[in-house]
């Protein structure tokens, strides 16, 4: 199709005219958070065009299963984002990856993964940014191309909001989250989501829990290796963890890093405001559902080229022109 000779203004946050790879490949092992299973996860750098992809692999190395990670893929979202297919989830737990993924502008990845889980690791995606950090990034040789809300879609379920809006200057989170508890009551967020901002103020910020569910959860299959090293715990009236919270404010913080990760799933960086009040994974991918769904609410733009370079945790600065109109299938 051709490309309209216009385009957002002010996307000077855009960071990126190139889409970007891993420089190099690089593991993670730990457990699966509701399985408690082992698992070995390797990001491989892939192609222009490639996406985030998961891949599930034998213990002979052999491809079972092969997935790309976009909103079509969600199978449940109950306690965490699975991906999966017509045959079955291929893993769950998807969304703190996801999100180290999206917040440090990686385009294309390959994930192969030999559970069926993404490791907890600690319970944040600090570990996914060391891992990403120490590959390094390069520039491909196609333009990063993003999808633009053009229009605002707001979902309402069971007393939470969701709603993506147009935002011209690259990704925005504003979230607020309220619980009856003394140690997080009323809690709300607002930053656009760089990958500098996404180190120090999204990544270290845990999963959380309450003490007062841990017996339901086991007996439904859940949480099965959730401890104090991969958990923020809470009883009545404290955080059990020895060291405390990481955030005055960590419990929003960690909300935020599940959004920019179930957001992930568009398939390509966002540029949107997305406000969120009281949500989670199902309402996450319930707004990304509904702008997907509406051909009129969102765009496909490129970024202008520039010359390819190699970076380091970050992609190359880049304006932006409209490329293509929606399609839905």
């Amino acid at each position: 199709m051709g490309r309209l000779v216009c385009g957002p203004a002010g996307t000077k946050s855009m960071k990126g005219a190139k889409q970007t790879t891993l420089r190099d490949q690089i593991a993670v092992s730990g457990v699966g958070v509701h399985s408690g299973l082992p698992v070995t996860l390797t990001l491989n750098p892939a192609g222009d065009d490639k996406g985030i992809v998961f891949r599930r692999v034998a213990a002979d190395g052999s491809i079972e299963r092969e997935i790309r990670a976009d909103v079509r893929a969600v199978t449940a979202t109950e306690f965490a984002t699975v991906l999966g297919d017509a045959s079955g989830p291929i893993c769950s737990t998807a969304e703190h990856l996801l999100a180290a993924l999206r917040g440090l502008h990686v385009d294309n990845v390959i994930v192969e993964i030999d559970g069926p889980e993404v490791p907890i690791m600690d319970g944040s995606a600090a570990a996914f940014v060391d891992a990403i950090d120490q590959a390094g990034l390069t520039a491909r040789a196609q333009p990063r191309r993003y999808i633009e809300v053009i229009k605002p879609v707001r979902v309402s379920k069971d007393g939470a909001v969701g709603e993506l809006r147009p935002y011209q200057h690259g990704f925005r989170v504003e979230a607020e989250i309220e619980f009856d508890h003394p140690m997080i009551g009323k809690q709300a967020l607002a930053l656009d989501i760089e990958p500098n901002i996404f180190r120090h103020e999204i990544a270290r910020a845990r999963t959380f829990g309450f003490m007062r569910d841990v017996a339901k959860l086991w007996s439904a299959g859940y949480a099965l290796g959730a401890n104090f090293d991969n958990t923020l715990v809470v009883s009545e009236d404290r955080v059990l963890n020895p060291e405390g919270l990481r955030f005055a404010d960590e419990f929003v913080r960690h909300k935020v890093l599940d959004a920019i990760g179930d957001l992930a799933l568009a398939g390509q960086p966002l540029l949107a405001t997305y406000r969120t009040i009281r949500g989670g994974h199902k309402l996450n991918h319930a707004v990304l559902s509904a702008l997907m769904a509406d051909p009129t609410a969102w765009r496909v733009v490129e970024a202008a080229a520039e010359p390819a370079r190699r970076t380091r945790g970050y992609a190359a600065a880049g304006m932006a022109a409209a490329a293509y109109a929606p399609e839905v299938s």
